[in-house]
């Protein structure tokens, strides 16, 4: 048996929490086209006849404008130390970026087991060349020899991802299963709500306010049917609250209904959801507002 903890690192939006959730077969990130929609390590944990994979979707690491983004790529680097093996995902229908350079560099010094992931090779376009170019050179600088399996794939179909799973689990060490085997992951419950209001959020604003909203679940009662839950979204400003409300609150409204019924499939129960806008200037910057969004 073979089991372990693997880091999923890269830049952001290049698809890292879509592979994590094709990997698990289940939903466990949320996923938009939106870039820096994960803001926290995100646990799942993969369990077949070969043992235990326990994967970590981290935040895409992006150029930080406020504390926010310092610790989103604080947090995804950090789980590079302490993971057994890490799957890095790069963008193979685009042009490398400074940052995918970045991690290539930081991984041909770090880590000690490698797979790289060519997510996207269903597309016209490929530069796995100029990626292979740059992994060479960081390999060179460092003089280390890194065990490193590539893998194409496309983690929208599926194409490949069993070939990646394969890669990961020869990589990892022998072992007992580090979590229950009926566990699928360790996320907070109330963070995961949070984050599935978000993600509704980010489908109707489309690129118009992605980074200035944050969802908080203030309160919920699971006692009875249906559960009871207020949430609360954040906007640093007034005229950003009109936005995110709608036009006679009806964008507010939609995400509302299209959570409700997410959340009821998934824990299969009637769930009775209140959403309010609030204004609150700088809440990237407030510790306290961050420590309750569980980014800190």
């Amino acid at each position: 048996m073979k089991s372990g903890i693997v880091s999923i690192v890269g830049r952001t939006n290049v698809g890292k929490s879509t592979l994590m959730n094709r990997l698990l077969d289940e939903k466990v990130s949320i996923v938009s086209p939106v870039v820096q929609t994960t803001r926290n390590v995100i646990r799942g944990i993969l369990n077949d006849e070969r043992g235990q994979i326990a994967l970590l979707d981290t935040p895409g690491v992006h150029r930080a404008q406020n504390d926010l983004g310092k610790i989103m790529n604080q947090s995804a680097r950090q789980t590079v130390r302490g993971a057994d093996a890490v799957l890095l995902v790069l963008d193979v229908a685009e042009k490398p970026w400074q940052e995918d350079d970045g991690w290539l560099r930081r991984l041909a010094r770090e880590a000690t087991a490698l797979t790289i992931a060519l997510n996207k090779s269903d597309l016209a376009e490929d530069y796995r060349a100029a990626y292979e170019a740059l992994w060479r050179k960081a390999v060179e600088e460092h003089a280390r020899q890194v065990p490193a399996v590539w893998v194409a794939l496309s983690a929208l179909t599926g194409a490949g991802v069993d070939l990646l799973t394969a890669a990961v689990f020869d990589m990892l060490p022998e072992g007992p299963p580090l979590f229950p085997e009926d566990m699928l992951t360790d996320f907070p419950r109330k963070l995961a709500m949070a984050d599935l209001i978000r993600e509704k959020l980010l489908a109707l604003l489309h690129d118009e306010l992605p980074h200035a909203i944050a969802v908080n679940i203030e309160h919920l009662d699971d006692s009875g049917e249906p559960w009871e839950m207020d949430a609360v979204i954040y906007v640093n400003r007034h005229s950003q609250k009109g936005i995110v409300i709608g036009h006679k609150g009806r964008l507010v409204r939609k995400a509302q209904r299209q959570a409700e019924a997410e959340l009821t499939a998934l824990y299969e129960k009637k769930i009775r959801l209140r959403l309010r806008v609030k204004v609150q200037e700088h809440w990237v910057k407030n510790h306290w507002i961050l420590k309750q969004l569980g980014y800190v």
